[in-house]
């Protein structure tokens, strides 16, 4: 189960998103630095209990209407060996000490997590409390998707990019994984699972209700909210299964 420390961080995430995602491909830029708060997520454990995984939604107020972005991000307390070009930024952390912050897509560990929450096996807990579940977040796989990820196997798989063998998953040690191969779009960052096969998109643009159509290649997904100025909730999906890179 996840700890979450009441402590500070400096910077914090919100200031280390702030300087990161005008870089980014899928970020819409207003012509005015972000305006970010922080709307809604949820976190997964690593096992080894090494890496932190936080699935983070900010909304960007500097635009002429909301905006809101997808930001999965992994805790480690040491470098990422070949992740250079996925790190958000060094933090100080109260209790734990220098952490560094990387872009989850990119972090072997997370695509285990992720694999083993959409398999089942892992079950998504609260983003701001100790030792809670978190039942909002769902996971749902057709049956076909279920064919695709019993190829994927229990951990990182062959053929993800990562230079993991099959079977290492968060075994590798936090600091000596290659980072996987990822492709970052206008509105997702896709990953594929297994060589040639089926793919991971992580939404990184979020909308209300975005993703909820269903297509062919859709093999599962994972939905997720987050809060609105209003007070209310969106709900949408945070990443979608697929048969291939779209």
């Amino acid at each position: 189960m996840s700890i979450i420390h009441k402590t500070t961080l400096t910077p914090t995430k919100l200031e280390l998103l702030t300087a990161w995602l005008p870089a980014q491909p899928w970020y819409a830029a207003t012509g005015r630095a972000p305006e970010l708060s922080k709307a809604g997520g949820f976190r997964l454990d690593d096992p080894k209990g090494d890496v932190g995984i936080e699935f983070m939604v900010v909304q960007d107020a500097s635009g002429d209407r909301p905006a809101w972005y997808h930001v999965p991000m992994t805790y480690r307390a040491a470098p990422l060996d070949g992740a250079d070009r996925a790190l958000i930024g060094t933090t100080e952390h109260g209790v734990l000490g220098r952490r560094w912050v990387y872009d989850g897509p990119h972090d072997p560990v997370f695509v285990t997590q992720l694999l083993a929450l959409l398999q089942g096996r892992a079950e998504p807990q609260a983003q701001s409390v100790s030792h809670t579940p978190d039942p909002s977040v769902t996971a749902e796989v057709t049956g076909a998707g279920s064919d695709v990820l019993a190829g994927a196997g229990p951990d990182v798989p062959a053929g993800a990019g990562s230079g993991v063998p099959a079977g290492a998953g968060s075994d590798v040690p936090a600091g000596a994984a290659e980072a996987p191969a990822v492709a970052d779009g206008p509105d997702a960052t896709s990953l594929v699972v297994a060589g040639g096969g089926p793919a991971l998109e992580v939404m990184r643009v979020l909308r209300p209700e975005s993703g909820a159509e269903t297509t062919e290649a859709v093999r599962g997904h994972v939905t997720a909210g987050w809060q609105l100025p209003d007070g209310g909730e969106a709900r949408g999906r945070f990443v979608v299964l697929r048969d291939t890179v779209s």
